[in-house]
């Protein structure tokens, strides 16, 4: 099983979900931890195959976090966040350009912890 790590405020963003989304959103963070994936998660877009997005839905609006799986022998969840936007399907643009910020960091910090341990 791969390890799970929250990435800034990813973990207090999910906590303050409605019940049912955690659920969902743990189910498929576990799913993907133990190598499956859950019919809620689907490649995000734009980040190449190994970035992931989990989307919940309940009436008080759309649900998503973020996660990796190309990174080491970890899940990093790099993003959870709730749409307010009901046009369209896509991941708003302020979004994206902040986890691709994260998952700049997260590769040059794995990177640079890969040159200090060989």
């Amino acid at each position: 099983m791969k390890n799970l790590t929250w990435l800034a405020d990813s973990r207090s963003n999910v906590k303050a979900f409605p019940a049912g989304v955690q659920d969902d959103i743990g189910y498929a963070l576990y799913a993907a931890q133990v190598g499956e994936l859950s019919v809620k998660a689907k490649p995000l877009h734009g980040l190449g195959g190994l970035v992931m997005e989990i989307a919940v839905y309940d009436a008080r609006g759309t649900y998503r976090a973020i996660y990796t799986v190309s990174i080491g022998e970890s899940i990093y969840v790099i993003h959870a966040f709730q749409k307010k936007s009901k046009s369209g399907i896509a991941t708003p643009k302020s979004e994206m350009e902040l986890i691709r910020k994260r998952l700049r960091q997260l590769r040059s910090e794995v990177k640079n912890a890969e040159k200090r341990n060989p």
